[in-house]
């Protein structure tokens, strides 16, 4: 059974008690963290599917890699957590590393992994990664925003000590500061909910090339993690340097982000919609974007295209049949073209082969005719030239 946690946030005179179980069913949990978590997913997802088509992003293989990328974030945050988690707990008990429910997942590590395991699926469905990437990090931003919440009902990822107005004491707090913690899940769900409000914006109105997106989400994460990082109490620390693992990995994330976007400043690859110039550039149109974006018909399956739309129905059998009936008549015609091409040749060769041996009398008497009517003519015009 969880603890029920007081917080309180003393200069603005607001107290608050939180179970972190939301339901029980049984002898089975549900705490509120796994239902925060569900609820920003499930956001994003809306989200992305709404926007796919003007993003030309073709919404059913879409959704194959946001499953593929959300199993590959789940492992990707268990491992990061793992592998940099202080102690040998999971050495000694590596059956440990799958008990996911007892806490234990890193944000950075969600997304390597999310995003990794979602670009592969994109690639193997046929979509265009860096579209594709620029929808994720717009999910990443509503995901993140919701998300955070979930380490308030927990009452962790809180900072050092603050006078501020919003200063924050628990009883987890409690344990490891004496007064007011900064709440570090309030600002990076505020700094995640700005920043997404910003990059939609610049999606829809200023985009320049397909990627664009993303390398800004990395820039704009990345710089309030590695301010949010440096509040916290709970870091993961890394094990040779002794430094925070992800304000090291925010930095990397940051410059590597201002490289690229260096790089491509004078890039205009797009496929979707962003700035009106470079859409008119690309020959790009909203609806013939979302029109490109339903070409293709895919499940988790795989491809599922047979003629018509519903395999088995009467549609299907009576374009069958037409499909038939045209097929015999085209064959008729082409045969019927080849006897008649054949029976000229044999005609001919009949008509020669008659002419070369016999005279018959009607041809003979009409011979004399022709004869007896062309002397006159031609005395007539010996005549005329002298």
């Amino acid at each position: 059974m969880y603890q029920v946690h007081t917080v309180e946030f003393p200069k603005m005179g607001l107290d608050f008690n939180i179970n972190p179980t939301a339901f029980s069913i049984g002898g089975f949990t549900i705490q509120w963290y796994g239902v925060i978590i569900a609820m920003g997913f499930l956001l994003a997802f809306l989200y992305l599917m709404f926007s796919c088509r003007k993003f030309n992003v073709d919404q059913d293989r879409l959704i194959d890699a946001v499953i593929v990328g959300m199993i590959g974030g789940i492992i990707g945050a268990r491992l990061y957590y793992v592998i940099f988690y202080p102690g040998d707990q999971y050495v000694k008990d590596p059956l440990s590393i799958l008990y996911i429910w007892n806490g234990g997942l890193a944000i950075y590590g969600g997304i390597i992994g999310g995003l990794l395991c979602g670009a592969l699926m994109a690639k193997l469905r046929g979509l265009k990664i860096a579209a594709v990437l620029d929808l994720a990090a717009l999910g990443f931003l509503i995901g993140q925003t919701v998300g955070r919440w979930g380490n308030y009902v927990n009452q962790e990822a809180f900072g050092t000590a603050t006078d501020l107005p919003w200063g924050m004491i628990s009883d987890r707090t409690r344990l490891i500061v004496d007064g007011p913690v900064h709440p570090c899940f309030l600002y990076e769900s505020l700094w995640c909910l700005v920043g997404f409000g910003l990059l939609h914006l610049f999606a829809t109105k200023l985009r320049r090339y397909d990627g664009q997106v993303f390398l800004l989400y990395l820039m704009w994460y990345g710089l309030g993690r590695f301010w949010i990082e440096g509040l916290r109490t709970d870091s993961l620390i890394a094990p040779v340097l002794n430094l925070r693992v992800s304000q090291l990995l925010a930095a990397a994330t940051v410059l590597i982000a201002l490289a690229f976007l260096a790089i491509f400043r004078n890039k205009t690859s797009l496929t979707g919609i962003g700035s009106p110039k470079v859409m008119a550039l690309n020959g790009i149109t909203l609806a013939a974007a979302e029109s490109a974006a339903d070409d293709g018909k895919s499940t988790i399956f795989g491809d599922i295209t047979p003629k018509p739309e519903l395999e088995g129905s009467e549609e299907t059998e009576e374009a069958l049949e037409e499909e038939k009936t045209e097929e015999v008549l085209s064959e008729d015609i082409q045969s019927q073209a080849s006897a008649e091409d054949a029976a000229v040749p044999e005609e001919a060769d009949s008509a020669e082969e008659t002419g070369s041996n016999e005279t018959t009398p009607q041809e003979a008497g009409k011979a004399t005719e022709i004869i007896t009517e062309e002397a006159p003519a031609q005395e007539s015009a010996d005549t005329h030239e002298e």
